[in-house]
C-alpha cells in the first residue's frame, strides 16, 4: 500500500505584487485505493496543491512536509516524483510538437520502469487503453496534444495514468472542458485504473458531475488555502445544493 501524507504545507508564488502565500497549512493523506475529491472556488488553491505535489517550480514549498511512502517527496526532483509513483493529470496540457503519443508514452514508461517494456506486450496495452478510452489508433502517431481537442487531451491524460500504473494519481479539473460523452469514457478510463492497480486518486473539481461517475470515498471542502470541512460523498451533495458561500467568509485571513 501507498501513502501520500502531506502536513501543514505552506506554498507561496512570486506576482507582479510581490510573494504571495497561496497555500496555507494543508494536511491531507491519501492511500491506495482511495479516491479524494478536492472541491472549492476558483483561486482557492486547488491546482497550486496539485502542482506544488508535483514539484513546478514556479511554487515554493516554505514550510510543512510531504512523504510518499515515508520518503521526502520535497528532496525530489520532478521526474524523480514520477518514478516514486506520482502522476499528475494536467488541467491544460501542453502541446509537444514533434513528439509522437506513441513515442511520448514508451518513453515514459522506458524511465519509469527502468528499462523498455516489451514491444509485443506494449502495443497490445496501449491499442487496448485506446480503445476503452474510444481514441483513434491514428493518435499514437499524432504529436502529443498538437491539434487535440479539450476531449482529447483530456482522454490522452487518463491514457497516461492507465499506462503508467502510479501508485498517486492527481486530476487536476479532469472534467473541465468536457461534454456528457466525453466525461462519461474519461471517468471510466480512470475507474478502470482504480480497478486494475489500485491507484490512490486526488480529483480536483468545481463541480459534483463528475463524482456521479467517479464515486469518491472522502471530499474535501479547499477554501483559501486550505481545507475548510471534510466529510464523505454526501458533503459533495450538500456542496451542490448550497455553494461554497457559507466557507467563504473569513477565508482570506
Amino acid at each position: 500500500m501507498s501513502v501520500l501524507e502531506i502536513k501543514n504545507l505552506h506554498a507561496t508564488v512570486e506576482t507582479p505584487e510581490g510573494t504571495k502565500e497561496i497555500l496555507k497549512g494543508v494536511d491531507l493523506t491519501i492511500r491506495s485505493g482511495e479516491t479524494h475529491a478536492i472541491m472549492g472556488p476558483n483561486g482557492s488553491g486547488k491546482s497550486t496543491l496539485a502542482y506544488a505535489v508535483a514539484g513546478h517550480p514556479k511554487y515554493e514549498i516554505t514550510e510543512g512536509e510531504l512523504t510518499l511512502d515515508g520518503e521526502d517527496v520535497l528532496e525530489m526532483s520532478i521526474d524523480e516524483r514520477a518514478r516514486a509513483g506520482l502522476f499528475l493529470a494536467m488541467q491544460y496540457p501542453v502541446e509537444v510538437p514533434g513528439v509522437t503519443v506513441s513515442n511520448f508514452l514508451r518513453t515514459a514508461k522506458t524511465a519509469i520502469d527502468g528499462e523498455a517494456p516489451s514491444l509485443r506486450t506494449w502495443v497490445k496495452d496501449v491499442k487496448g487503453s485506446m480503445d476503452d478510452l474510444r481514441m483513434d489508433p491514428v493518435f499514437a502517431e499524432r504529436n502529443v496534444n498538437e491539434g487535440f481537442s479539450g476531449g482529447e487531451k483530456k482522454r490522452h491524460e487518463i491514457l497516461q495514468m492507465q499506462l503508467l500504473k502510479p501508485s498517486i494519481a492527481i486530476l487536476d479539473e479532469t472534467d473541465s472542458g468536457l461534454d456528457v460523452d466525453a466525461l462519461r469514457i474519461v471517468s471510466e478510463g480512470v475507474n478502470r485504473a482504480k480497478e486494475t492497480t489500485d491507484v490512490g486518486i486526488m480529483l480536483i473539481t468545481h463541480y459534483t458531475r463528475i463524482l456521479q461517475y467517479v464515486k469518491p470515498d472522502f471530499v474535501h471542502v479547499f477554501v483559501g488555502g486550505r481545507i475548510a470541512e471534510q466529510g464523505g460523498p454526501e458533503l459533495a451533495e450538500r456542496l451542490e445544493s448550497e455553494g461554497y458561500d457559507r466557507f467563504l467568509v473569513g477565508a482570506g485571513s
